[in-house]
């Protein structure tokens, strides 16, 4: 899974990582949350501020989007699994950990999401918040997360959240966001590739 602050490289990173996967012959799915389900679309419009709701509701919305992309009998992550597919996610329970446990507290967060699988591999791509911010300036709408404050506090949420799962057996890799997409591509399929996967 990738996370990272909005504007670190997490879509141009899973986009490189799904083209070397299809290169490779890897059997794969790439994801991202929000989906591009019902839900994770009602959760774009609040993002774009289209739609305002209460943050409590929002830190739902996500969990229940989260849901359907981990549960789907057909596409969900657990059915993919099962049937030797690597799933890859830019963006996953952390991003909520970090994000609506600032609103909501991290607890509450917390619950929401207790039940979902952690992935074997958590990739956090850690751009400066200035740099991040700086590649988002061309965008015309100002999103809901957006600005150098917020995105600082998002950052210390996500160190928070790590430092809670570093028991888990699940990976956690720190990867310096702030250099070329080449390079930064090459060190995560040199984390990916470590991993179980299954080839066509």
């Amino acid at each position: 899974m990738l996370e990272g602050l909005d504007g670190a490289g997490t879509s141009t990173q899973l986009r490189m990582l799904d083209r070397k996967l299809d290169a490779e012959g890897v059997r794969h799915a790439a994801t991202w949350e929000p989906t591009d389900g019902p839900v994770g679309l009602l959760l774009r419009s609040i993002l774009a501020r289209e739609v305002g709701l209460h943050p409590a509701t929002t830190a739902m919305l996500y969990a229940a989007d989260r849901n359907q992309h981990v549960n789907d009998p057909d596409t969900g992550i657990v059915a993919l699994a099962s049937q030797g597919v690597l799933v890859v996610s830019d963006r996953y329970v952390f991003s909520s950990l970090a994000y609506q446990s600032i609103q909501c507290g991290f607890e509450y967060v917390l619950g929401l999401n207790a039940g979902f699988p952690l992935p074997q591999l958590l990739i956090f791509l850690d751009t400066p918040v200035e740099v991040s911010q700086a590649r988002l300036a061309s965008r015309t709408k100002v999103e809901l997360f957006d600005g150098v404050s917020f995105q600082t506090r998002v950052r210390d949420a996500y160190l928070q959240a790590f430092d809670r799962f570093r028991s888990t057996g699940m990976r956690i890799c720190v990867v310096d966001g702030n250099r070329p997409a080449d390079e930064i591509h090459r060190e995560i399929w040199n984390l990916t590739s470590a991993l179980p996967i299954t080839r066509m």
